[in-house]
C-alpha cells in the first residue's frame, strides 16, 4: 500500500513522522506499508517497529561494539551518491547470503533524478578508506534507518550493528523522539538484528488496532495469527499457518 502522491517533490518532516507512526516506511521514492512478505515459498507476517530513544540504555554488548569500533573516523552529512558508494556496496552484495537490490540509486532513487527525503549518510573511514556507510531519512522528531553496507572484510567488527547504534546515538543528540528501523518478520529470524539496539525500548506496530505497544515476541504472534485469520486468503496460507 502507497501513501505518496504520483510525483512528489519533498516529503516534510512533520508528514515522514505522521506516516511512520501509521506503520509506512520508504520504498525509493515512495512510503508504503505491508503486512504479508513472501520467503522460502511461503507468506510470513511484517512486523513493523520504532525505538523510543528516551528509553535506549547501552547494555554490556553494545558498549564493547562501540569500544571496538571507535577508531574508526565516522561522518554525517547529507547524502550525496557516489561512485565510492556504488562501489561498496558492490562488494558488500557480492559478499552477502541474501537477495539485495542491484544498487544504491536502486534502493533509493529507483530511476529518479530527484530525492523526495530528507536523506543523511553517516560515512565510516579507515585511515581514509571508506569501510562502511549507513543511510537515513530526517523527520521532525523521528530518524528512519534506511541502508547499511560495509567493506566485507571487516565483518569481524559488526559494522552493520555499529552503524545501528551511530543513529540511533546521532538521532538522540537531535533530540528525536523515535528512531524506525524497518519490520520484522514473525518465525524468520534473519530480521531480528534490528532489536540490537534495545528491545526494551522498542516498539511493535498493531496494524489492525493502529497502535504502538512495548514490544515482546508474544505479542508479535499474537498479531501474526490475527492477520494470518483475518486477512491472508486461505489458499495463500502454508500447512503451518
Amino acid at each position: 500500500m502507497s501513501a505518496s502522491s504520483p510525483a512528489p517533490s519533498f516529503i516534510r518532516g512533520e508528514a515522514l513522522d505522521y506516516y511512520l507512526a501509521q506503520g509506512y516506511y520508504r520504498m525509493q521514492q515512495d512510503l508504503f506499508t505491508c503486512q504479508f512478505v513472501p520467503f522460502d515459498g511461503r507468506i510470513y507476517t511484517a512486523h513493523w517497529l520504532r525505538v523510543v530513544l528516551a528509553d535506549v540504555q547501552w547494555g554490556p554488548e553494545q558498549r564493547r561494539l562501540l569500544r571496538r569500533n571507535a577508531r574508526f573516523a565516522a561522518t554525517v552529512q547529507p547524502f550525496r551518491l557516489t561512485a565510492e558508494y556504488e562501489e561498496l556496496y558492490t562488494r558488500y552484495r557480492n559478499a552477502i547470503t541474501f537477495d539485495a537490490a542491484p544498487s544504491v540509486e536502486a534502493v533509493l532513487l529507483g530511476g529518479e533524478a530527484h530525492n523526495a527525503f530528507n536523506t543523511y549518510t553517516i560515512e565510516l573511514r579507515d585511515a581514509g578508506r571508506l569501510i562502511a556507510v549507513g543511510i537515513f531519512d530526517r523527520g521532525d522528531r523521528s530518524l528512519a534507518g534506511i541502508l547499511n553496507f560495509y567493506d566485507p572484510t571487516y565483518h569481524r567488527h559488526s559494522l552493520g550493528k555499529y552503524l545501528l547504534l551511530l543513529k540511533a546515538d546521532y538521532a538522540r543528540r537531535l533530540r528525536l523522539d523515535y528512531y524506525y528501523p524497518g519490520y520484522v518478520v514473525h518465525d524468520y529470524p534473519k530480521f531480528d538484528y534490528k532489536l540490537f539496539l534495545s528491545s526494551s525500548a522498542t516498539e511493535v506496530f498493531d496494524c489492525v488496532r493502529g497502535q504502538w505497544q512495548p514490544f515482546s515476541w508474544d505479542a508479535v504472534a499474537a498479531h501474526s495469527a490475527e492477520l494470518l485469520a483475518e486477512w491472508l486468503p486461505e489458499e495463500l496460507r502454508s500447512p503451518e499457518q
